[in-house]
C-alpha cells in the first residue's frame, strides 16, 4: 500500500527544484538587445570558486569559464541574477541532480566562503556527502545570519554521510520558503527553533534519525502546504490542537514513526489536505469523528496502529473525494457501515487484519471506481451478496480469506465459467 502514496525521488527531486533556476537577461541601454556580459564582483567570484572547490576539490578552478560564472560558459547548478548593475549569484546547487552537475569528491566539505554569496535564494546539496564512516559531515552551525535577508530554499537530499542535529541556527531564516532534509542520516530532536520559519510551504525531513516529540512550535507554520516527517524515529504525543493551524495544508504524512497517543481533533481543521498519512505509529483511542470534514481528502493512510474502536463513529459519506482508504491493522471492532459505499471514487478500501463482524455492505460492490477491497482477516460472517461480474473484475484484489463464517453464494456463479475461475479466494460457498 506505500507504494501508492510514496512520492518517487525522481519525481521529488523535479518537485522540489521547479521554480528555483531563474534565468537572468540585461538589455543595453542603447539597442535594447540582451547583453551576455556584465560585471561581477571579483570577491563574490572568488568566493563561490572557493565554495565550490570545498565540494568538488582544487583541481577544479573555473578556469574555463569565460568572463565569469554568469557569462557566455555558466557552470551546471549556479544562476544568477542582475542586481544594481552586477551579476550576483542566486542559486547553487552542489552534487549529482543532473548529468553535467558539480559532482562531489569523497571529501567534501563546507568551507566560509560559502557564506559570503549573500545573494543565495537557493541552496542544495544532493548525492553530495556520501560516506558517514569515512567523511561524516555535519551542516554547519554558524554563519547562517549572513543569508538570512536572501535564502529562500535550503535542501539536502540522500546524502547519507550527513549526520548530527538540524543546528538551531537555520531558525534565522526568515525569508525560508522550503526546508527539505530527504533521506540523509541526520539525527536528534527537532529543535523548536524550526517555528520561527513563519513562510515556509514545504516542510520535508523525512528519511532521517530524528527522534523525539514534534515541537509545538511548528504550529506557527501557518503557510505550510507541505509537512513530511515520515520515516524517522518521531515519538510521544501530538498536541490535540495539532493540524489546526495549517488550513493551507495539501499533505501532512507522518508516516513511520513512533508517535503515541490519540489522533489530534485539529486534523479536523485541514479543510485542503488532499493526502494524509499516519500509517506505521503506535496511535490509540480510535478513529477520530473530525475525519469526515476532511472534504478535500484524496489518500487516507493510518494503516498499523493499536488504534481500536469501530467504523460507525465517521460519516464516510462526506468524503467524496477519497480515492484510497487504507485502515488495515487498527485492532477494528463492529460492523462496516453502510456509509462506506457512498465514497463515489474510492478505488482502494483496506480493511483487512483487523477485527470486523457482522455481514457485509452489498453496496460496495456497486462503487464505480472500486479496483480492490481488501476485508481478509476478520470476523466478518454471512452471505457475500456480490455478483459474478464483480468477482471477475475484481480477482485477486477482492480479498475475503480468514472470515471462517463467511461465505459466497455459488448460484451466482455461471455453470459456464471455468471451475475456481471467478469464485472467491478462500472463501467457503453457502
Amino acid at each position: 500500500m506505500e507504494n501508492l502514496i510514496v512520492i518517487s525521488k525522481s519525481f521529488l527531486l523535479l518537485f522540489l527544484l521547479v521554480g528555483l533556476f531563474f534565468v537572468c537577461e540585461c538589455e543595453d541601454e542603447d539597442d535594447g538587445q540582451v547583453s551576455p556580459v556584465s560585471p561581477m564582483v571579483k570577491e563574490e567570484q572568488e568566493a563561490l570558486y572557493a565554495a565550490i572547490q570545498g565540494f568538488v576539490g582544487n583541481l577544479w578552478n573555473g578556469s574555463d569559464l569565460y568572463p565569469d560564472p554568469c557569462g557566455w560558459t555558466p557552470i551546471q547548478g549556479v544562476n544568477c541574477d542582475l542586481v544594481d548593475g552586477f551579476w550576483h549569484i542566486t542559486v547553487l546547487n552542489i552534487g549529482l541532480v543532473f548529468d553535467n552537475s558539480l559532482q562531489c569528491r569523497p571529501d567534501a566539505k563546507f568551507t566560509h566562503h560559502l557564506f559570503d554569496l549573500t545573494h543565495l535564494r537557493s541552496l542544495s546539496f544532493f548525492n553530495c556527502f556520501f560516506s558517514p564512516g569515512e567523511n561524516p559531515i555535519r551542516i554547519p552551525s554558524s554563519n547562517w545570519e549572513t543569508l538570512s535577508n536572501s535564502l529562500e530554499s535550503l535542501e539536502f537530499g540522500f546524502n547519507g554521510g550527513l549526520i548530527g542535529e538540524i543546528p538551531t541556527s537555520i531558525g534565522c531564516l526568515k525569508r525560508l520558503q522550503s526546508l527539505v532534509l530527504l533521506d540523509n542520516g541526520l539525527t536528534g530532536e527537532l529543535p523548536i527553533e524550526l517555528g520561527n520559519l513563519v513562510n515556509l510551504r514545504q516542510l520535508v525531513l523525512a528519511g532521517n534519525k530524528f527522534s523525539g516529540q514534534v515541537p509545538p512550535s511548528l504550529a506557527g507554520l501557518t503557510e505550510l502546504l507541505i509537512m513530511d516527517l515520515s520515516r524517522n524515529n518521531l515519538s510521544g504525543p501530538l498536541v490535540l490542537s495539532f493540524g489546526s493551524s495549517f488550513t493551507s495544508l495539501l499533505k501532512l504524512d507522518l508516516s513511520n514513526n513512533e508517535l503515541q497517543g490519540k489522533i489530534p481533533q485539529g486534523i479536523g481543521s485541514l479543510k485542503n489536505v488532499t493526502l494524509l498519512d499516519l500509517g506505521r505509529n503506535k496511535f490509540s483511542g480510535g478513529l477520530i469523528k473530525s475525519f469526515q470534514e476532511l472534504a478535500s481528502l484524496k489518500q487516507m493512510v493510518v494503516s498499523n496502529n493499536p488504534l481500536g474502536g469501530g467504523l460507525m463513529g465517521v460519516q464516510w459519506g462526506n468524503l467524496q473525494s477519497l480515492e484510497i482508504l487504507d485502515l488495515s491493522n487498527l485492532g477494528l471492532t463492529g460492523m462496516v457501515p453502510e456509509s462506506m459505499a457512498e465514497m463515489k471514487r474510492l478505488r482502494y478500501l483496506g480493511l483487512n487484519d483487523n477485527n470486523l463482524s457482522g455481514n457485509l455492505c452489498p453496496k460496495l460492490a456497486s462503487l464505480p471506481c472500486l479496483d480492490a477491497l481488501y476485508i481478509n482477516g476478520n470476523n466478518l460472517t454471512g452471505k457475500l451478496e456480490f455478483s459474478e461480474g464483480f468477482y471477475k473484475r475484481m480477482g485477486r484484489r477482492f480479498r475475503a480469506w480468514n472470515n471462517s463464517k463467511l461465505c459466497y453464494q455459488p448460484q451466482v456463479i455461471s455453470s459456464s465459467s471455468p471451475p475456481q475461475s471467478h469464485f472467491p479466494s478462500g472463501v467457503k460457498a453457502c
